[in-house]
């Protein structure tokens, strides 16, 4: 009987033992991650590990810490795209921001619909295929909406448990507040992950290609005269007293905020080409440098 009892708990013990192992195979290093955070030690003071051991369970504490809008990117600078995109206009700004998912909103972005996917976009259509039967629709996968008031550790388990890679921050009015991926959250805990399509934070300009740049509406005017060596604001039509920025140029220039798409010359020879704005302000601009005119 003795035997038997020995047995049946040895059998018990090492089917716990398995049940375990796939659970915490099946939560992924996102699951192990979180679930550090409800983690207590109860190990021997000896026992503790180093400082630098240490590290990465006191940075999780953010999770517990920051809320929602501690992170989110604000509204203005979303990029998103509306439902009416065409197909090349939508393989343009995959290439021209280096986004792999990328909202889509029907009017304007507090009405979003979902987001696309490169991975979907080039899976379906191809950059190089069909032109025919393009339905942006038939891509869109589910957004994730939350309140700013969220803690980032609930959030982490939500997208964890739903699949979800990008959330919107809902205000309460129910207008779009800000936005957030899961590399946002990991980032808090792992600190700064870059890869191939992170720049400099200083940095609000790329140089495309000789006499071509993308550059961030903010892009300090005065600097970026030195980079292209030659004055914007000498000239009548500009008043280089009220405007520091590109965007501020540009608004200027054309008296309104242009839409996107819509190319401003400059006087002197250079073109702005808006390459993403909303009625209220402009974001993100292509300049092409031509010689002067004569």
């Amino acid at each position: 009987m003795g035997d038997t009892d020995g047995s049946s708990s040895a059998a018990h013990g090492a089917q716990s033992d398995t049940a375990s192992s796939r659970n915490e195979e099946s939560n992924g290093i996102i699951g192990r991650l979180f679930g550090r955070l409800g983690a207590t030690s109860t190990e021997p003071e000896e026992t503790q590990p180093t400082a630098n051991q240490a590290q990465p369970a006191r940075d999780m504490v953010n999770l517990r810490r920051l809320r929602v809008d501690d992170v989110a990117i604000p509204s203005a600078d979303i990029l998103a795209v509306p439902n009416t995109i065409s197909r090349d206009e939508l393989v343009q700004v995959f290439r021209d921001s280096g986004m792999s998912r990328v909202p889509v909103y029907d009017g304007t972005l507090d009405t979003p619909l979902g987001f696309v996917h490169l991975k979907d976009f080039a899976l379906m259509h191809g950059f190089n295929g069909d032109h025919e039967g393009f339905d942006l629709s038939a891509m869109l996968r589910p957004l994730l909406f939350v309140p700013p008031s969220m803690p980032l550790a609930v959030l982490m388990a939500k997208m964890q448990t739903e699949r979800r890679h990008m959330a919107l921050v809902i205000d309460e009015y129910g207008g779009v507040d800000g936005l957030l991926t899961i590399e946002d959250l990991i980032e808090q805990v792992v600190g700064e992950i870059e890869d191939e399509h992170d720049t400099d934070e200083a940095a609000t300009w790329i140089k495309e290609k000789p006499g071509c740049y993308i550059a961030l509406s903010k892009t300090p005017l005065d600097e970026f005269e030195a980079e292209i060596g030659r004055s914007l604001t000498n000239h009548e039509d500009v008043d280089e007293e009220e405007i520091d920025t590109l965007g501020g140029l540009v608004f200027m220039l054309s008296g309104r905020v242009p839409a996107r798409g819509e190319v401003v010359r400059h006087p002197d020879g250079v073109e702005f080409e808006v390459v993403d704005a909303d009625p209220r302000r402009i974001k993100r601009l292509r300049v092409r440098v031509q010689d002067r005119p004569e």
